[in-house]
């Protein structure tokens, strides 16, 4: 597959918005929370499309950091049904991993459900460890656990 990464921009919103709704079942980014993130400096949304020329997303993946800190924060990997076991959440993080690295990051953290295996399997790839589990972090009352890659 012929995959392109770049930044998000306005136009992308509403596929966001429905890749969003189409892969979690809780706590979704909504339009509003998308425009957010595109106009501020904390947030960076990339999304990766079938080739340089369309705009059908198969996935994106948003990070976050805050001024005083150079921990930044994996806030959500999505990728498309349709493009699921084809390596792009695996070419998302790789990404997400060089931009933090590039933007003076010393480490990357995230939260996953404990019964998402799939990413849990992926973030271990990339020697993310377990650091804390979240009870109840999740509607529902689902844990989580807070996984970190340091990068010093």
């Amino acid at each position: 597959m012929s995959s392109f990464i770049r930044p998000a921009r306005a136009g992308d919103i509403d596929a966001l918005v429905a890749l969003e709704a189409a892969t979690f079942d809780y706590s979704q980014i909504g339009k509003r929370s998308f425009q957010r993130f595109l106009k501020g400096s904390s947030a960076h949304v990339f999304v990766l499309t079938a080739g340089q020329d369309s705009d059908a997303l198969l996935g994106y993946s948003l990070m976050l950091t805050r001024k005083n800190s150079s921990v930044w924060r994996l806030y959500s990997i999505a990728v498309a049904t349709q493009a699921r076991g084809q390596g792009v959440g695996r070419q998302l993080l790789e990404h997400a991993l060089a931009y933090a690295r590039q933007g003076g990051a010393s480490a990357l953290s995230l939260e996953v459900k404990v019964d998402n295996r799939a990413a849990i399997e992926l973030y271990r790839r990339y020697d993310f460890e377990v650091v804390d589990v979240l009870t109840d972090y999740y509607p529902g009352h689902a844990d989580g656990y807070r996984m970190r890659l340091s990068f010093t």
